[in-house]
């Protein structure tokens, strides 16, 4: 393969891997609008994913970030509103800006921007960082 072809071949993998990126976050989207966030996470998160709010210490592995977001979801005492305002795609990244408007049992009336900051391999987030003020 001379290297033209080979840049050619290149360029179309790692377009293939942004649309692959693209579609995986329109259904994690298209799931987390309709409440179903537990089953994007299910389907799209890595066995030793790391996840962290802010500055908090990261929780590793899929089974604790189970139990962590299962217990964040059983406290939202009323939901008001979620909304994606902007996304854009790197190479193996994404990055996300969310609107959300909840009220939480432990933490009360929460609204505010946010953003979600995903790393992924082999179809799976591998890491994903949320920044907000507090």
């Amino acid at each position: 393969m001379n290297p033209v072809n080979k840049i050619e071949f290149n360029r179309r993998a790692i377009m293939l891997t942004a649309t692959d990126l693209r579609a995986n976050f329109e259904d994690i989207k298209s799931l987390v609008l309709q409440g179903k966030a537990m089953e994007a996470f299910e389907k799209y998160y890595g066995d030793d994913v790391v996840m962290q709010e802010n500055e908090t210490p990261a929780t590793i592995g899929k089974v604790a970030n189970r139990e962590r977001e299962l217990d964040f979801f059983a406290k939202v005492t009323e939901f008001r509103g979620l909304e994606l305002k902007a996304v854009a795609y790197g190479e193996d990244v994404i990055i996300a800006e969310w609107f959300v408007d909840y009220t939480h049992a432990d933490w009360g009336k929460v609204t505010h921007d946010q953003v979600s900051v995903q790393r992924w391999r082999d179809g799976k987030v591998i890491h994903e960082r949320f920044y907000y003020a507090v």
